[in-house]
């Protein structure tokens, strides 16, 4: 318990961001607390052992490390080995009585073009997917260095960007470079999925909010691939936790902050314990919390209309074998990576279409990967002998669970029909079960994911994505700005997923957060 009145900086949320950003300011000699509202710190990027009488220890939420830069691990001597998938995606289909599975390999080789031409029945859909991957691969050459330094201004990225790729990603509706670029549905849906990660939209909106998300997935350390943390995500989250402490950060658990009043040189900030309020004063202070909570503690009061809706549904499941394919394809590859479930193209667009009229859609649009073929450790004493599947549900809005109290149960039935629907067994057959009898299924909505983690609408990225880098007629003038962190409080910074270039499993928001500290003290 932290007996102290005073610091530099007090961070608010416990949260991978915010340990970076903990890490990052204790080391360069600031005196710094953390306060966590949960019992412990993670946030959304925990371990836990959900089942009873099962070792496993499942990635509860996030589940995947994304854009965390090499040099942010280095700089905070993370000791955390991330390792990649050999399989990137699998995608099962049906064809004129025909079965079979888009494979791409991870690099990609032989069978992926064998399998693109089995799909397509030519080389034509393999040669456009590689022209599009490597001009992507061309714009996130040029915004993934950009990502620990200062904000450029738009049009220093756009001048280095091919002038085709950048009106594909960042002018128009991606569905429009899909459509255009790729003729059959399946490799157009592979394409689209993410896209649509944790983000409810039409691949033809005009918000771009779908392209964005997609250039989020595509610019991690220069590559897009999304790499497994050994030991699962609370691995990652002990090692922050453990570098900022050692940096001489100190971390409190079980303080629910409950106002951010800021001043003329500082901010008060009051957490209760349990059992009694404390208030602590600080030079900075960083929110690791969504915006739309921030405003709250800052006494700017509740606006439903601006609430953030979250869209995903999240299914861990302990399984005591792997099932068999329709396809016939090995499982050790095909859940290897991303495994695709109704997401063609045509699909996932009626699937948008059903959700937006207040329908769970039929079929469910999702995706599913089994973490312990890349990292056995999770399981424990089973190792070898037991897996787990997470699934992640697309275009499955808050509000579906609001207005129907069946559509919770509606949507993991229908989306484990998905998953049935490429076995040649269903799901249930291979489902572990727990020391008092219960299949080992987790299940978790949006509402769930608010009520856990305190994320308004269950939004995994806190709200909307923006792009990652500043519109040319931004405000640069103070080292927030300029890192993309600034409220409209001098004393109170973003370091969470809600900073710009903060979205995903980065630290981005926590490291952009204490360098413009940093800069300011």
């Amino acid at each position: 318990m932290s007996t102290a009145t005073s610091y530099d900086v007090v961070v608010v949320g416990g949260g991978h961001n915010g340990l970076v950003s903990a890490a990052y300011l204790a080391r360069a000699g600031l005196s710094v607390l953390v306060l966590e509202r949960l019992g412990q710190t993670g946030g959304a990027a925990v371990s836990v052992e959900p089942f009873a009488g099962q070792p496993a220890r499942l990635s509860r939420y996030s589940y995947l490390v994304s854009l965390m830069p090499e040099q942010l691990m280095a700089d905070l001597d993370l000791d955390v080995r991330l390792v990649s998938r050999t399989t990137a995606s699998y995608t099962p289909w049906t064809r004129a009585g025909r079965t079979g599975g888009l494979l791409v390999e991870r690099p990609e080789g032989a069978a992926t073009r064998a399998s693109f031409r089995d799909l397509t029945g030519g080389d034509e859909e393999y040669a456009a997917w590689q022209r599009f991957y490597a001009e992507v691969g061309d714009l996130a050459a040029v915004v993934a260095p950009t990502l620990m330094q200062p904000l450029p201004a738009e049009r220093e990225v756009r001048a280095l960007v091919p002038e085709g790729v950048w009106a594909d990603v960042v002018e128009h509706p991606l569905g429009r470079a899909i459509t255009a670029r790729f003729t059959d549905d399946t490799v157009r849906g592979v394409v689209a999925t993410d896209a649509l990660i944790g983000t409810f939209a039409s691949l033809d909106d005009p918000s771009l909010i779908q392209n964005r998300c997609f250039l989020y997935h595509l610019i991690g350390n220069g590559t897009g691939e999304w790499r497994v943390p050994v030991g699962g995500m609370g691995a990652l989250t002990t090692a922050l936790a453990r570098a900022a402490v050692d940096a001489g950060a100190e971390i409190v658990t079980g303080a629910g902050v409950s106002a951010i009043a800021p001043g003329t040189d500082g901010a008060e900030v009051t957490w209760h314990d349990g059992t009694r309020e404390h208030s602590v004063t600080a030079r900075r202070v960083l929110s690791g919390v969504a915006p739309w909570v921030l405003r709250i503690l800052l006494g700017e009061g509740e606006d439903a209309g601006t609430k953030p809706v979250g869209s995903q549904l999240k299914i861990n499941l302990l399984l005591d074998r792997l099932p068999a394919l329709r396809s016939g394809a090995d499982p050790e590859v095909a859940f290897a990576g991303t495994l695709h479930l109704a997401e063609d193209y045509g699909l996932l667009e009626q699937a948008y279409a059903a959700a937006a009229a207040g329908a769970v859609p039929d079929p469910m649009p999702g995706e599913v990967y089994c973490h312990s073929l890349t990292d056995p450790s999770i399981l424990g004493e089973r190792a070898g002998s037991q897996h787990t599947l997470t699934y992640f549900g697309l275009h499955t809005p808050a509000w579906l669970f609001e207005a129907d109290p069946g559509a919770r149960e509606l949507a993991i039935q229908r989306a484990l029909a998905s998953l049935d629907a490429v076995l040649a067994e269903p799901i249930v057959n291979c489902l572990a079960t727990d020391a008092d009898g219960r299949p080992c299924l987790e299940a978790k909505v949006p509402q769930d994911v608010e009520r856990d983690l305190a994320m308004p609408g269950g939004h995994i990225f806190h709200g909307d994505l923006e792009w990652p880098w500043a519109p040319n007629r931004a405000r640069l003038d103070t080292p927030a700005q300029q890192w993309g962190v600034q409220t409209e409080h001098d004393a109170v910074l973003l370091c969470g997923s809600g900073a710009r270039r903060g979205g995903a499993v980065s630290g981005l928001g926590g490291h952009n957060a204490a360098q413009a500290v940093i800069a300011e003290l």
